[in-house]
């Protein structure tokens, strides 16, 4: 088979497909001769590698570091890299402080992700925020309110987006390598390691020195420190701090597919999954969200179902792959009119029949630095890719997942516009959540 693309309008297209999710406003941007001085809310785990990653860029500077954990691995290693930077342990004194820095790298658990965001959105910070963006619907559509009123550069940390195997399937599809596209499959079958406990443990132990367990649980509703279990990573079993393997991959693997075939909101969703654990996340589901159609999709809708769970896979036959054939642990399959694309999370992307399209040459889109970009967007010298126009609808639809799988069986209705969700009795009150007093978010 001849190439299917030029390497010249491969590339051209690949830019294009930048273009049209411009950055949220630009009226707040700095000089091209400024620096951008970073603040970091949560500066341990994936929070190390956003504040590095971003202070890499010649033009960020770092002013402020904050995290409720004073010791080695959280607060100190920051502090010891940028010793000039102020600290602090209470994200809100930080904000007491909001003259110091002009962009703020939100990289807590993700039940503070959107009170922390919208308060720096709020004081006209630019925002980085760890995917997913946040904890419920409701809070992912403010996001998205905040950065447009307030007019401010934002990115989510689905930092794979711009890794050059999901440029290059990205552009494959728009490209019209598969045809039209008839449906997707996506998936995470890895084990769901952070589940170390059914249900929570009884009584608590105290708080180790320089934990500031308040701080930790902010929005959350109180209950006893634990160890291993909650503070530093195993917080994403829980339901009061997270949404579960959907929530934790959902906005990584289903970027691509949002971006290829640019859905916009599902209109329906259903869930196979076992009943929910009162406190602790599902260990396997089925998610089948309905869209309407583009001009990239062969019909007037399409469905992209979600697998989860450990071993858990799509079935080979319905995929229409022999027996034996050997998927990725985590990626998706676009079936188009013309064969399949593969997208393995972080490998390049894979034409399928290969006995088919063994003569298509597929040259690769160059690779961004997803968080340079975002400094860089906030000095007006880039764009950010991921802002909240478009990473606030794709966090809503992995959301509206984790409620349908709060109810397994239902067809739930989303309106997009009307922010209403029917099908179950008490689907709608999973859109928002209650606040612990005095913590709750500045809502638009």
């Amino acid at each position: 088979m001849p190439a299917f693309i030029s390497r010249r309008s491969f590339f051209s297209h690949a830019g294009a497909t930048a273009a049209v999710l411009p950055a949220v406003g630009y009226s707040r941007v700095l000089g091209a001769n400024d620096r951008l001085r970073i603040a970091s809310v949560g500066c341990g785990g994936k929070g190390w590698s956003d504040l590095t990653s971003t202070a890499a860029c010649p033009k960020v500077s770092v002013a402020a570091l904050c995290d409720i954990d004073e010791s080695a691995q959280f607060l100190g290693r920051a502090a010891e890299k940028y010793p000039v930077a102020s600290r602090q342990t209470d994200w809100r004194k930080l904000f007491d402080q909001a003259k110091s820095f002009d962009a703020v790298i939100v990289s807590t658990p993700d039940h503070m992700h959107a009170p922390v965001s919208l308060a720096a959105m709020a004081l006209g910070k630019h925002v980085q925020c760890q995917k997913p963006l946040t904890h419920t619907v409701r809070e992912a559509r403010q996001m998205r309110l905040a950065a447009n009123r307030h007019k401010v550069v934002t990115q989510m940390g689905n930092q794979i987006q711009s890794h050059k195997a999901y440029r290059t399937a990205v552009a494959m599809v728009h490209q019209g390598a598969i045809g039209k596209v008839k449906e997707v499959h996506s998936w995470q079958s890895g084990a769901m390691g952070w589940i170390l406990a059914d249900d929570r443990p009884a009584g608590g132990q105290a708080v180790p020195e320089g934990v500031h367990w308040n701080e930790w649980l902010g929005v959350a509703p109180e209950r006893p420190y634990q160890p291993k279990i909650y503070h530093s990573f195993n917080w994403r079993a829980w339901q009061d701090f997270s949404n579960g393997q959907l929530g934790d991959f959902g906005c990584h693997i289903l970027d691509p597919v949002f971006m290829a075939l640019k859905l916009t909101a599902p209109t329906s969703v259903m869930a196979e999954a076992a009943p929910m654990n009162r406190e602790v996340w599902y260990r396997k589901s089925k998610v089948r969200y309905e869209f309407p159609g583009t001009d990239l999709t062969a019909g007037p809708s399409v469905a992209v179902t979600w697998h989860d769970g450990a071993g858990h896979l799509p079935d080979l036959a319905a995929l229409g792959l022999p027996a034996g054939f050997k998927l990725p642990g985590s990626g998706s399959i676009l079936s188009g009119e013309k064969g399949m694309l593969l997208i393995p999370h972080v490998a390049m992307p894979r034409l399928l029949p290969e006995e088919r399209f063994k003569d298509a040459k597929v040259p690769e889109v160059e690779a961004r630095d997803h968080y340079v970009s975002w400094a860089l967007a906030c000095l007006g010298e880039d764009k950010a890719t991921s802002n909240f126009d478009y990473s606030g609808p794709l966090t809503e639809t992995v959301l509206l997942g984790t409620i349908a799988i709060r109810h397994p069986g239902a067809t739930l209705r989303w309106n997009h516009a009307t922010m209403k969700l029917s099908g179950a009795p008490d689907a709608g009150r999973w859109l928002t959540k209650p606040y612990r007093k005095g913590w709750e978010p500045a809502w638009i």
